[in-house]
């Protein structure tokens, strides 16, 4: 398929960059951060985003979502990415929405896609437990205790964990990688909000003897490794997307202040050294796009089981994005930094998502097993 939006993503695309520079711009997260609210995301814009179509875009139709694709859902994460905007739109309407969808009972469905869709509900997945992402060491364990499961583990950067409805999380049982879908007011479960260096939110959560219901599995006792395999690639996808966002925008700033700071008399975007480093960079945020999007379609047609295309686009991604924001912050020179520029912000916020379900380096030694070495 050809690397680029179809007539009906562009579409997509229009609206949810207008609809975040007009609701949600990047002054949203700074009276967020600056007026030290205490969820650090907005409940109301959720709901908004609920009208809108954008927090049900992986629910079907049936469950009053958009019934859209992988596709869809990393052009609205390339728009927030743009924006800055804190928004449980990772969380819930892609990681969340996806392990429902395609591994949840009717109940779970029936009691929570809908509200999802809506905006009206936020469901946080705990899966990493360390510093960085390592998916395949889970040392949270659930024991079979009377007709369910008794909970003890920690987890670490619950993407807005600290206000969710409702936690997804994955535990080892004797059968295998297992997922339960779990209260946060069980008793048991104590939740530690952390601001993140973007002002962003996650949160540390403990569970000590968290007792659930059999029917709090999501899928299949000792079944849920492919399902959050999937999901985790899905998540990793919309983050590339993300970062082509934010490193593009801070491009866009950067070369609009190159057209107009003048230094010994002359615009500092007529200087060719600026030129080249301007059109390097270009081209770099363009491949990285073309990479998102041919990973979000192979995932669209089931032909990334493996999750190379999206290793690609991850990584790929993370480092454009780096090289976007430190090249920002140096044309812009010594201000590059100060609150008072936006791209300082940039950079802390790509910083955060290219350590989000695995930096550069993680990808790269997936893709680099997947092949054989």
């Amino acid at each position: 398929m050809p690397l680029i939006l179809t007539e009906e993503q562009t579409m997509l695309k229009e609206a949810a960059e207008g609809f975040l520079s007009e609701t949600a711009p990047i002054a949203h997260l700074r009276k967020l951060r600056d007026d030290r609210d205490a969820d650090g995301v907005s409940r109301d814009l959720w709901r908004q985003f609920g009208e809108m179509g954008f927090a049900g875009i992986l629910v079907g139709e049936d469950h009053g979502g958009s019934g859209l694709g992988p596709v869809e859902a990393g052009v609205v994460a390339e728009a927030l990415g743009r924006t800055l905007t804190p928004s449980p739109f990772l969380g819930t309407a892609v990681l969340a929405a996806k392990l429902l969808g395609d591994g949840g009972s009717e109940a779970q469905k029936a009691g929570w896609l809908g509200r999802i869709a809506a905006g009206e509900a936020i469901v946080s997945l705990a899966v990493d437990e360390g510093a960085k992402h390592r998916p395949e060491r889970i040392a949270t364990r659930a024991e079979r205790a009377g007709n369910g499961f008794r909970l003890n583990g920690a987890k670490g950067f619950v993407l807005d964990g600290h206000v969710a409805d409702a936690l997804i999380v994955a535990a080892e049982t004797d059968e295998g990688l297992t997922l339960f879908l779990v209260d946060p007011k069980t008793a048991g479960v104590e939740i530690e909000r952390t601001v993140m260096v973007d002002a962003h939110n996650a949160a540390r959560v403990t569970l000590s003897d968290v007792e659930v219901d059999a029917d709090a599995v999501i899928g299949s006792v000792g079944g849920g490794r492919a399902p959050l395999d999937a999901a985790l690639d899905l998540g990793r996808a919309c983050v590339a997307a993300m970062m082509n966002g934010a490193g593009d925008q801070a491009f866009q700033v950067t070369t609009e202040y190159l057209r107009t700071r003048k230094q010994f008399g002359k615009l500092i975007g007529e200087f060719q050294a600026l030129q080249h480093r301007a059109a390097h960079l270009f081209t770099e945020i363009e491949l990285a796009r073309a990479a998102t999007i041919g990973a979000l379609q192979r995932l669209e047609a089931g032909k990334d089981p493996q999750g190379v295309a999206v290793s690609v686009a991850k990584a790929k991604a993370g480092r454009v994005a780096e090289l976007a924001v430190q090249e920002a912050v140096q044309m812009h020179g010594g201000v590059g930094m100060t609150d008072e520029f936006d791209v300082g912000l940039f950079m802390k916020r790509v910083r955060v998502l290219n350590e989000l379900f695995g930096d550069a380096g993680y990808h790269q030694e997936k893709l680099a097993r997947a092949q054989g070495y």
